[in-house]
């Protein structure tokens, strides 16, 4: 809807200032994200500084922002509930040696089996998602301690610095993208509430909300460097098993959640991340999070679209944002404080904007009411439950549409040539969705004794298409025929076992046939 990408190329000014941007958005999400995940704020903290470093540092995509996200804190309730942080802490570093591992092995390509569809819905799914934790902004805290929704004159001057926020960043970069727009109206917005003595609720106020009533008055976002520990658990194999489920849910959401948002930068930047370093990249920081006391994360799209709009292309942007977050941490905890958390709502309600792809309204016009469906679907499912279970649903439902689609467009074409042979000229795949309409292309009882299979315009997918043809080649033996097959591919000729016995292979007519492999990449 609106292009808010003010620069195409990385430079030092823009990576600098791009990277201030994101971390003062990153602390309210840090902060609230580790009382999802049951933990201090602190341990969200230090997950946005260490994870935003070292993926910046040696991940896959720069640009690309990560930190302590949503996605994986809701992993992370029950056992922390259950067992306590500590053994979060074991959790977060075995998933970290688990990406490693899908890094090693290259496992990262096969992100590349996510439709085109699920990548609508997933964008459109995480831009609901933003906009609806938002909302809770709008959410204070009564004299009985529970939340409710604002009203009178705080309702309105937070309504009314949001939109001030949103204009600033729409209107300035038509006046000069010399500095991000973001960074411009969070700085104008909180000049503009503390000078003028406004009535509205800052960073502090938010996290004062979620603390018991006994802690508010000492609530504080000042810190200390994260230390080295040793997880305190016991190193034994029902410790092991313990931490092994919440470890590899945490391990595909991470990555999942990582390399789609790797892709949509990709897509918005017109550049290529490397999907299997940004594995490791994922993985290392999440071990380095475990060892210094952080509760992991993944990439973040929100922030990161916050710093790709904002003309943060390099690594260095993600490096300023981790450092200048834990200066924060350590140095300027009252000043960020004070931020109001309109200002913040107004970026995030911007990045809603952007990152939601408004294209899909006339594609949905334009595409199959099965892709269609897809979009929806994934959407539905990221909003209502998580996003890789989204992702899982979406290609799973489209591997099955795909299937169905295919499985009716084999055919074949029948003659009888000069030997008096039939000679039917198979069209279309033949795998485990076709296998059914396969078998009804043959006359077996009214064919000649000898009967050609021409595979030329066709190829044998799976085990079960060389079952239909064993079984095929059984039905003709039965009538005292003798089935005759010719150019299939060596690696389907092996796999014929049964069918050797009495069915002819052309050699000389065969063409020779390659698997792709990573070693070509």
């Amino acid at each position: 809807m609106f292009d808010l990408i003010t620069s195409k190329d990385s430079n030092v000014k823009n990576d600098v200032l791009s990277g201030i941007t994101v971390a003062l958005a990153l602390v309210p999400e840090a902060v609230a994200f580790a009382f999802v995940a049951g933990v201090e704020p602190m341990i969200g903290l230090y997950a946005a500084f260490m994870m935003g470093l070292i993926t910046s540092a040696i991940g896959g995509r720069p640009g690309m922002i990560s930190g302590a996200t949503g996605a994986m804190a809701v992993v992370m309730v029950a056992l922390v509930a259950q067992h306590g942080v500590q053994y979060l802490f074991a959790a977060v570093i075995l998933a970290g040696l688990l990406q490693i591992m899908c890094g090693i092995f290259k496992l990262g390509k096969f992100i590349r089996l996510v439709p085109y569809p699920v990548m609508l819905g997933f964008v459109n799914g995480l831009a609901i998602v933003i906009f609806l934790a938002q909302l809770g902004q709008f959410k204070v805290t009564n004299a009985a301690g529970e939340l409710q929704w604002m009203e009178g004159t705080l309702l309105y001057w937070m309504l009314g610095l949001v939109a001030l926020t949103m204009a600033i960043i729409y209107l300035l970069p038509k006046l000069t993208k010399a500095v991000p727009a973001s960074l411009v109206a969070i700085v104008t917005v909180t000049l503009l509430v503390h000078g003028l003595d406004l009535e509205a609720r800052t960073v502090i106020d938010f996290v004062r909300d979620l603390l018991p009533a006994d802690q508010r008055d000492s609530a504080t976002l000042a810190g200390e460097l994260p230390s080295f520990a040793i997880p305190m658990v016991p190193f034994t194999w029902e410790t092991f098993m313990i931490i092994l489920p919440t470890s590899v849910i945490l391990c595909l959401v991470g990555l999942i959640e990582s390399l789609l948002t790797l892709s949509l930068i990709d897509e918005m930047t017109d550049t290529r991340g490397r999907g299997n370093k940004e594995c490791v990249g994922q993985g290392v920081a999440n071990t380095v999070n475990g060892f210094f006391g952080g509760m992991g994360g993944c990439a973040m799209i929100g922030q990161s679209m916050i710093n790709i709009n904002s003309g943060g292309r390099g690594r260095l942007s993600g490096i300023t944002a981790a450092v200048v977050l834990l200066g924060f941490i350590l140095f300027a905890a009252p000043l960020i404080e004070m931020i109001p958390l309109a200002a913040l709502v107004g970026v995030m309600f911007v990045v809603v904007i952007a990152t939601f792809e408004w294209a899909s309204f006339r594609i949905i016009r334009g595409v199959n009411k099965e892709d269609a469906f897809v979009l929806f679907l994934v959407t539905g499912v990221t909003v209502i439950a998580d996003l890789a279970i989204a992702v899982v649903v979406g290609v799973i439902v489209s591997a099955l549409v795909f299937a169905w689609k295919h499985a009716r467009h084999i055919e074949a074409r029948s003659h009888i040539d000069n030997d008096g042979w039939k000679v039917y000229e198979l069209d279309g795949p033949l795998f485990f969705g076709s296998v059914s309409h396969f078998k009804d292309l043959f006359d077996i009882a009214n064919d000649p004794n000898d009967v050609v299979i021409d595979f030329k315009d066709s190829r044998i997918w799976d085990s079960s298409g060389i079952d239909a043809l064993d079984t095929l080649a059984d039905k003709y033996e039965e009538q005292g025929k003798k089935l005759h097959i010719r150019h299939i591919s060596d690696e389907c000729r092996s796999l014929l076992r049964k069918a050797d016995k009495f069915v002819e292979i052309n050699v000389v007519e065969d063409p020779r046939y390659r698997v792709a492999t990573d070693k070509l990449a």
